[in-house]
């Protein structure tokens, strides 16, 4: 039976709610035949959100791992293809992580890798979501904030310990919700992003899937 760790975050940058946060709420209400899923809500925090998830990976033993993060202004639902080694905080930047964290040019893990790409069926995720009429494209930064932050987490963990796992990040537009605090923000309604999340979960599934079929 696959066992699949989906996680979001709590809301952060001084706004009232996050989609995703939502995400994990929603998707304890839908059925995954065969499947097990394991929501999990991270802080939005450098440190905390890495050490968080990895320590669920260990606890949980999960065939795959679609972290869920909200990227407010682009308006489609962006699987990442990489995830880059550092944590950097522009200076012009209005907010910090939730503790007031501002780093700048440090590395996420010494010595670690440059890079670490999502071994998620990205491409698979983009063309159904698209199938189902729910904007979607490849992206190729997660930026240098906490998502990147946990993306890279979670790939340098199963790397450096050999486990078989599919993992990867999925950035999420702004809801619709959240532009009445924004007005003029790019948006998707909160049930279009609760579908995205489930086409991203069965295409993963299938991956797996296939991958078994072929051993």
């Amino acid at each position: 039976m696959p066992v699949l760790l989906v996680t979001g975050f709590e809301p952060f940058g001084g706004s009232r709610i996050n989609p995703t946060e939502q995400l994990m709420a929603s998707i304890q209400e839908e059925s995954f035949a065969g499947t097990v899923i394991h929501p999990l809500l991270l802080p939005v925090n450098f440190i905390e959100c890495g050490d968080r998830l990895t320590g669920a990976i260990d606890r949980l033993k999960p065939d795959a791992v679609i972290c869920c993060g909200l990227a407010a202004g682009r308006t489609s639902v962006t699987p990442e293809r990489i995830a880059v080694n550092i944590m950097d905080v522009p200076a012009e930047a209005l907010y910090g992580d939730n503790s007031g964290a501002r780093p700048q040019e440090e590395p996420i893990m010494d010595e670690g890798p440059d890079g670490l790409f999502s071994t998620l069926p990205i491409r698979r995720i983009v063309q159904e979501l698209r199938q189902a009429c729910i904007p979607s494209a490849i992206s190729d930064t997660a930026g240098t904030f906490i998502c990147n932050n946990t993306m890279y987490a979670a790939l340098h963990h199963i790397q450096q310990n050999n486990l078989d796992i599919l993992a990867g990040f999925v950035h999420f537009p702004a809801s619709t919700e959240m532009a009445l605090d924004k007005p003029g923000l790019p948006t998707l309604p909160q049930n279009m992003l609760h579908d995205a999340l489930c086409i991203t979960i069965r295409a993963t599934l299938e991956e797996l899937k296939q991958r078994r079929a072929a051993r």
